[in-house]
């Protein structure tokens, strides 16, 4: 099997490739030229400070906001704005969808609409450790096992990329490991996820590549050794070469 990171590089197994994608509010640039790509299997970090421009960037990504430059092309073929929700499936930060409803509806309802077995939820549901809370209603969920619902959600659908916001937000050391585990453990069976990570540490420990964002602008991108070879930080952590680098 080709590993995430050596498969982002081969053109032919590209899943997703975005090029040129900026997004103006009046004069400045939210995103500036920001350009990527995603291989099947593939954690991606889009990694950056709070207003580095990685919401904007996921929401002009998924459709939900128009760009002014860029294109988006799904196995080589140019994917309009109005299309990108047939490949992309976007879990966005701080939403809490059918917030009256109890957890255990939510879910059962996602596996009805994408015809997924018994089966298949309660492995969802267990994976991201959703069991706790199934008898609660969603605006009376903590932010961490929101995030919990939302990922759960995600392991449901079809779609072959995940694109998450601040997935880890919320939760502590152990149940990020838990999280990054289950991500990685779908990634292993050839979805890929986009995911924007303010923690450092936290992307380092899950993501397979990282883009560095800083003021709406690459600032650099690639694997953790391949940025270290760029910035002559031999054993430096992913913080040390986002400094670098900004």
């Amino acid at each position: 099997m080709i590993s995430g990171a050596a498969a982002a590089h081969d053109k032919s197994r590209e899943f997703l490739r975005v090029e040129n994608l900026t997004k103006r509010y009046g004069r400045e640039a939210a995103v500036a030229r920001v350009s990527f790509s995603v291989g099947p299997g593939e954690i991606l970090g889009v990694v950056g400070p709070n207003g580095a421009g990685k919401t904007t960037l996921l929401e002009a990504l998924v459709g939900l906001l128009a760009a002014e430059q860029g294109a988006v092309f799904w196995r080589g073929e140019e994917l309009p704005p109005s299309r990108r929700k047939e490949a992309l499936f976007y879990l966005p930060d701080g939403v809490r969808p059918y917030q009256d409803r109890f957890a255990i509806d939510v879910v059962t309802f996602f596996a009805r609409v994408y015809k997924r077995a018994e089966a298949q939820a309660a492995a969802a549901i267990t994976s991201v450790g959703l069991t706790p809370v199934l008898g609660k209603r969603l605006h009376a969920l903590s932010k961490g096992y929101n995030r919990r619902l939302l990922l759960g959600l995600g392991l449901l659908t079809p779609h072959d990329v995940l694109v998450m916001d601040e997935p880890f937000d919320g939760l502590d050391i152990r149940q990020t490991r838990t999280i990054v585990d289950v991500i990685r453990q779908e990634a292993a069976r050839g979805r890929s996820f986009i995911l924007a990570i303010h923690q450092l540490v936290d992307a380092e420990r899950a993501c397979d590549r990282f883009l560095l964002l800083a003021g709406g602008e690459v600032r650099g991108i690639g694997t953790l050794g391949e940025l270290r070879a760029k910035t002559a930080l031999a054993g430096g952590s992913l913080e040390e070469i986002f400094l670098a680098l900004t």
